[in-house]
């Protein structure tokens, strides 16, 4: 009998010193060989620690075909490689999570904005004298024509005509500094 296949024997009946005899001589080996994937000396330790645990839980199950040697060499291969490919996904994963992220505060923000116009808007109608905020209201908001407001408020579509004028000049005014973004949210106020 070959002494490896001895030692592999006698991992499979449960012989603690074996197991351990193989793991004094190979960890070193196989963490130097986890390393040339990994590139990183704890990662490549996790998985020939990890790859010595599965070994031992699963001893009863082994199927070495050509020498417990080139079996570990094996797994700690494919381990590598499994936590590579992990580390890709995690990445990817990450930056998709990023881009929600940041996809999310722009939300936010626009909503912030509009929420900031909206209230400025606001108040820059109460500013207006009544006759104007009402007429200004009617056309914009509920989309009536002049000579419907007119008929509405009992006043000639001329009169309609110099309040929607006089409102667009006063809430222009009081927008100033909003005028750009206005004008793209709400062309009516040109």
């Amino acid at each position: 009998m070959q002494p490896e296949l001895e030692i592999y024997q006698a991992i499979i009946k449960g012989d603690q010193k074996a197991f351990e005899m193989i793991f004094k001589t190979l960890y070193q080996p196989l963490c130097q060989y986890a390393y040339s994937f990994l590139n990183d000396r704890n990662e490549a330790e996790e998985v020939v620690q990890n790859t010595f645990i599965k070994m031992w839980e699963k001893r009863t199950e082994l199927n070495v075909q050509s020498s417990l040697k080139a079996y570990l060499y094996s797994m700690v291969r494919n381990g590598s490689l499994n936590r590579l490919k992990h580390e890709r996904v995690k990445r990817i994963h990450a930056s998709q999570q990023l881009i929600v992220v940041e996809t999310a505060r722009a939300l936010v923000d626009e909503k912030v904005q509009a929420h900031d116009l909206e209230s400025k808007i606001l108040d820059a109608m109460k500013a207006l004298p009544e006759q104007c905020r009402l007429v200004f209201q009617l056309s914009r908001f509920e989309e009536l024509k002049y000579q419907e407001i007119a008929d509405q408020l009992q006043i000639s579509v001329k009169t309609v005509e110099n309040h929607m004028g006089k409102a667009l000049k006063l809430m222009r005014e009081q927008l100033k500094d909003y005028l750009p973004i206005v004008l793209l949210i709400t062309p009516w106020l040109l």
